[in-house]
């Protein structure tokens, strides 16, 4: 990797004929959570049995936002919505998750986040989960997910991976619980699959590499996120680093030095493994002496399943006998249009920039950091890029006397039911959760209603249903999400 980041640099400059723009631009590292949820964080629980010192030191070094949301319940729409600053529902895929084998999601030419910050002379590397699709190369040219993947050429590279969206480096094993189970780097497998996995191992049927183990990966992604920091801090110019982690998501799997360290079975130890990878970025960047111009991001993919990492989403709030609500107060679960599917932990640090100690109302999404980032290096957002991403970069710096930045936001379910927030004002279009129970919503009064309504201000619960009671708030916000649907964008 040593020489990667040489040639890095001098193609740098090459390109651009003066040296590189050095700390000009802060360094960028995004912690991208899978699946853990609001109350999961101890800063923002008081009653969680699960103690997350690292997370709760980064949240005391900058800002927690305790109204921030991944833009869907679930894990490939929000990250398509986190690397292009738009909608996934804009997209083909309307509703679930990009499956074992799917094609990539992204669009090329589309400009990414990497991609944006690349133009602008970062070092950029996504390492961990990917689950935004490939292009698998077949022996008989035939779309792999026809034969769950047996005809995949191991030998050749993949196609449609983070190297095509931006990203200088990849490390990672895609999505954790689906095949091929082997590491990719690039667009390379470290080492080709030949063993099919055993029922006994969780996850797909498919194939994987002899002896893999699931405890294994959390463990190797954070190793390879710590070598990468210390090398690309060591040049000259700046670095983005993108880290979706693998956990808490099922395979529920904490290394042995976790397991019983927290006082929610596994699904807690987990978290405390999840901890223990934010703390060990936080080291090398001080280590590096990169820490002190570093906006670091740490956030979820969506709300927690509660599940006890034995059968996943069938054990659905399994892990609440322990005492512990991993979303907190709010209702549902990963999947559901309720708040526990999608109003997730956000944390900002920047030493350099923001003052520490900051727990802000903002109504803030995922969506939105394609549009404050560019403002913070100063890149000029094309037309058709960015969507729906609104621009946060004055509420990071904390500057006087700006209106507020987002008035609404669209969420989405894993069944594609829609929700719109506007202020304190939230409609579900659906009289259902959207999610992997379907569970029925409250009766409000005792009438059954096509949709739902809530105050979050007053119900952040979502317990009173008050869609007969506000027909006009209904009507307001079904024509505003239309027209959003209809602009093809969010913002003028």
């Amino acid at each position: 990797m040593k020489h990667y980041f040489r040639l890095l640099g001098m193609i740098g400059f090459l390109l651009t004929g003066c040296q590189p723009q050095g700390s000009q631009y802060p360094n960028i590292v995004i912690i991208y959570a899978d699946d853990l949820g609001y109350g999961d964080i101890s800063c923002q629980n008081m009653d969680s049995k699960i103690a997350t010192p690292h997370i709760d030191q980064l949240a005391a070094a900058g800002i927690r936002f305790s109204d921030a949301h991944s833009s869907a319940a679930v894990c490939t729409p929000s990250r398509y919505s986190l690397l292009t600053g738009r909608y996934c529902w804009r997209t083909e895929l309307k509703k679930g998750v990009l499956w074992c084998w799917d094609k990539p999601l992204i669009k090329k030419g589309r400009l990414t986040l990497a991609r944006m910050l690349r133009e602008k002379g970062y070092q950029t590397a996504a390492i961990g989960k990917w689950h935004l699709g490939w292009t698998w190369p077949t022996t008989d040219g035939i779309f792999a997910k026809q034969n769950n993947g047996q005809q995949v050429d191991y030998t050749r590279p993949l196609a449609g991976g983070p190297n095509e969206y931006g990203f200088d480096y990849y490390f990672g094993d895609d999505v954790p619980n689906f095949p091929p189970y082997t590491f990719i780097e690039n667009d390379r497998v470290t080492e080709i699959p030949t063993v099919l996995k055993p029922d006994s191992l969780y996850g797909q049927k498919g194939i994987m590499v002899e002896g893999w183990k699931l405890d294994a990966v959390m463990p190797a992604i954070t190793e390879k996120a710590v070598s990468y920091i210390t090398q690309a801090a060591a040049q000259n110019n700046p670095f983005f680093l993108y880290f979706p982690l693998t956990a808490p998501h099922d395979p529920v799997a904490p290394a042995q030095e976790f397991k019983g360290s927290s006082q929610a079975g596994l699904y807690g130890d987990y978290v405390r493994e999840v901890d223990w990878t934010v703390g060990r970025v936080v080291d090398v960047l001080e280590r590096a002496g990169a820490a002190k111009n570093t906006l670091v991001i740490f956030t979820s993919d969506n709300g927690a399943y509660g599940g006890d990492g034995t059968n996943g989403l069938g054990k659905l709030g399994s892990v609440r006998r322990f005492g512990h609500s991993p979303n907190g107060p709010l209702r549902g679960f990963k999947g559901d249009i309720w708040e526990a599917g999608h109003r997730i932990p956000m944390i900002v640090k920047w030493p350099e920039k923001i003052k520490p100690g900051q727990v802000r109302t903002d109504l803030i999404c995922q969506v939105d950091f394609m549009a404050t980032l560019a403002n913070l290096i100063g890149y000029n957002l094309p037309a058709d890029a960015a969507e729906d991403s609104f621009d946060f970069a004055a509420v990071f710096l904390d500057e006087k006397n700006h209106d507020p930045v987002r008035e609404t936001l669209v969420n989405h379910s894993v069944d594609g039911s829609f929700a719109l927030r506007k202020g304190n004002w939230k409609l579900i279009f659906t009289d259902r959760s959207g999610g992997f129970s379907n569970g029925l919503s409250p009766e409000g009064f005792g009438i059954e209603t096509p949709g739902q309504l809530y105050n979050l201000a007053d119900d952040l619960g979502e317990k009173l249903n008050l869609y007969e009671q506000y027909p006009k708030v209904v009507r307001e916000l079904t024509i505003l999400l239309d027209k959003i649907k209809n602009d093809g964008k969010s913002h003028e």
